[in-house]
């Protein structure tokens, strides 16, 4: 009997032990059970999130394209992280003053707020009073006419944002409205989650910052069986409309590319070309007669004739590249 008593106890207390130690939790987990926080629950999961992720990584490559055509200064905008945080925490973390956007993407329900940095936009916004772009240190809130310039931008970014959301639903952008404080804006209780996307920003490669995109749990819920890195793969499969690439094209047109003619060639040795100096003739392997190469952004595209036009030096394009025609010239 003692011993029976002993071993029951012993047992009991075992069972206690593996409790504290976290056995019995690991068994649970293996049931498929698993710990729930009701302060901060998972409403996206990592499927979803990485959906976003990919979303966002085009919108980056789209808005770049479009900033740097319209404000004539190249602009480099990357996906830095994609993560899910209570309303609370995202105002928490967010720096002040700092300029927000907000606006709706309809049929989707609710409001999105668009962050852009001091650094950012004060460099932005430089440009388009006419200056070279300069981004100012000190941090300060943008006058009256500073904000309708950048309601300007961020209309733009909502639109090229609209473009990007059409493998997941058709969307119309619309802006509400600007605020210099997320402490002011209310799109979501304290506690309701939200999918944020942060983007850095360099601009010229001189100036960096920081944009954000909130999606507050709501305004995503309906489209969630949508969000899959599959289904926006599918999506990307489909055929462009006419005036999908009219308008391709059309932001292609005002992009800046590097053009150059390469006028020939020549075998120098070191000695001579170290004596080189102003007024010496260099003999190049191309004839008088043979057509220059023209190349795009280091590609070889068309073939022209040197001359003059109003005592600039120029060229006149005879006809485009033929790697056949190049070859041919060794064997006349």
């Amino acid at each position: 009997m003692g011993n029976s008593r002993n071993s029951s106890l012993g047992d009991s207390h075992s069972g206690a032990n593996s409790i504290l130690s976290g056995e019995s939790g690991e068994e649970d987990y293996k049931k498929g059970y698993k710990l729930y926080n009701f302060r901060r629950p998972d409403k996206f999961s990592k499927d979803h999130l990485r959906a976003l992720q990919d979303l966002h990584r085009e919108f980056s490559r789209q808005i770049s394209l479009v900033l740097t055509a319209y404000l004539r200064m190249h602009i480099e905008i990357d996906v830095v992280s994609t993560d899910q945080l209570t309303y609370d925490e995202f105002i928490r973390s967010m720096p002040s003053p700092i300029t927000i956007g907000i606006f709706e993407l309809n049929p989707l329900p609710g409001q999105i707020l668009f962050g852009v940095s001091f650094e950012v936009l004060s460099c932005i916004v430089d440009r388009m009073l006419g200056g070279v772009g300069l981004s100012e240190n000190k941090q300060r809130e943008l006058t009256d006419i500073e904000e309708s310039l950048a309601k300007k931008v961020i209309e733009k970014t909502v639109k090229t944002l609209e473009a990007a959301w059409s493998t997941i639903i058709p969307v119309q952008g619309s802006v509400v409205g600007l605020d210099n404080s997320y402490q002011m804006i209310q799109v979501a209780t304290t506690g309701e989650i939200v999918a944020l996307i942060t983007f850095e920003v360099q601009i010229a490669g001189k100036y960096f910052g920081l944009i954000s995109l909130c999606f507050p749990y709501p305004v995503l819920e309906n489209v969630l069986a949508n969000l899959s890195t599959q289904h926006i793969f599918q999506a990307k499969g489909i055929v462009a409309t006419t005036e999908e690439r009219q308008k391709m094209i059309q932001k292609l047109n005002t992009s800046m590319v590097d053009l150059s003619v390469f006028l020939g060639a020549c075998d120098l040795t070191l000695d001579d070309f170290l004596d080189i100096k102003e007024g010496d003739i260099l003999k190049l392997n191309n004839k008088l007669q043979d057509d220059l190469v023209v190349e795009v952004n280091k590609e070889k595209k068309f073939f022209a004739r040197p001359g003059t036009l109003k005592k600039n030096v120029c060229v006149k394009i005879t006809d485009r590249y033929d790697p056949m025609v190049e070859s041919l010239r060794d064997y006349e």
